[in-house]
């Protein structure tokens, strides 16, 4: 596999030309400043080519190409949101950018309640926290219904941590759920998320997946027609937040958009962190069945934590090789799949990776790191993927 680092662009604290003593291969930024359903214009693909080029490198993959909630939610501005996004397609094939990661998930992106967790070694991880989650929802957001979505336990926990949280935390908790995770496709207040929250009044878990594939009839062809190839990521974490529905959990769930707009250019993003906090994601399977669709993959692990609710788990980013996902046997099956591709003549033999997140470890430690993609946390995966990847090769 191409071994990819993702770099958020002229103000990302690593510095590109330093990426070469890491050993990496490939480059997955995007144009973070362009907001979603505006269209990304061929000078500004060509100056981050630029800024990449100059360091030495190429851009493999985009992360993201976001999709906006008008298409989500198929309102007001879905048709020039997809005009945009196809031009943005259209812009990026005459550059020659081939591979385009997006997401689905409803208002929030990945989402996380602490952002540095202190862990036993001394350095510190990012997790996510039911009952913090709780905190935020029924108390913070004051999301009518919310309560009857947690168990009465997580309901109690819940206001017993918000009659003990400082000002200070609660706008900690809130700023994490709502803004504070990078890349991230939109950043919202309070009152925006209460605002959207009435736009999926009337959208279930089957009217949710069906607007999806309405967005891949529209666009899977325009990138067919371009040789470009799209990768939807998974739900981040795979189950339902602040009573929205949630469609790319599950291998299952990719079975059925796969096969709903069956082209090569409807690919998947396979990342193995997302999909593992749930016990039932079978890493080597999900490869064994969608291979020959994963055009990008995100390794990292994630470990649930004992005693927390079994459908939405605690779980904290753990080393990449000491988590709950079968890190060894879904990297060997990925090799399989190249060398099956290499003997089909597949362009494409050769799926982009990246070290996806990372504990903070020595010298990113300090609060100057961002939050999931420090430097020496991400170093220390990608040496042991490599190591991996290399016994498999």
């Amino acid at each position: 596999m191409k071994q990819c680092w993702r770099w958020f662009g002229p103000e990302d604290p690593i510095a590109l030309a330093d990426l070469h003593q890491v050993g990496v291969q490939g480059i997955v930024t995007a144009l973070h400043h362009i907001p979603p359903g505006q269209p990304w214009d061929e000078q500004s693909i060509a100056d981050r080519q630029a800024d990449l080029a100059a360091a030495g490198y190429s851009w493999d993959v985009v992360e993201s190409l976001p999709v906006s909630e008008a298409i989500k939610t198929q309102s007001a501005d879905m048709a020039e949101h997809l005009q945009a996004y196809k031009s943005s397609l259209r812009a990026l094939s005459v550059r020659g950018v081939k591979v385009v990661c997006y997401n689905f998930m409803p208002i929030l992106d990945w989402t996380r309640t602490a952002l540095r967790a202190p862990q036993p070694h001394g350095g510190t991880a990012m997790l996510f926290d039911l009952a913090d989650f709780a905190v935020f929802d029924i108390h913070i957001l004051e999301r009518p219904g919310a309560s009857e979505d947690y168990s009465g336990d997580v309901r109690q926990a819940a206001k017993d941590r918000f009659m003990r949280m400082s000002d200070v935390s609660k706008a900690q908790l809130q700023h994490n759920v709502t803004a504070g995770l990078p890349g991230a496709n939109d950043q919202w207040s309070v009152e925006d998320v209460r605002g959207l929250l009435q736009t999926y009044a009337e959208i279930d878990r089957d009217r949710l997946r069906a607007n999806l594939i309405d967005f891949l009839s529209e666009v899977a062809p325009v990138a067919q027609e371009l040789g470009l190839r799209l990768c939807c990521h998974p739900d981040d974490p795979p189950f339902s937040l602040l009573g929205l529905p949630r469609v790319m959990s599950s291998t299952e769930d990719y079975g059925a958009v796969l096969d709903a707009v069956d082209m090569p250019a409807n690919g998947a993003t396979l990342c193995t962190g997302s999909l593992g906090v749930s016990s039932e994601f079978d890493g080597p399977d999900f490869v064994r069945r969608h291979g020959g669709r994963i055009h990008f993959v995100h390794l990292r692990n994630t470990r649930r934590i004992a005693g927390s609710d079994s459908q939405k788990p605690d779980f904290y980013e753990a080393p990449h090789l000491e988590g709950d996902t079968d890190m060894v046997g879904t990297i060997r099956e990925l090799m399989n799949e190249q060398r099956c591709r290499k003997s089909q003549g597949r362009s494409d033999w050769q799926i982009p990776m990246r070290p996806d997140h990372g504990q903070e470890l020595l010298s990113d430690l300090g609060g100057h790191s961002t939050p999931g993609y420090p430097l020496i946390g991400r170093m220390r995966g990608l040496a042991e993927l490599r190591g991996i990847m290399t016994a498999f090769s």
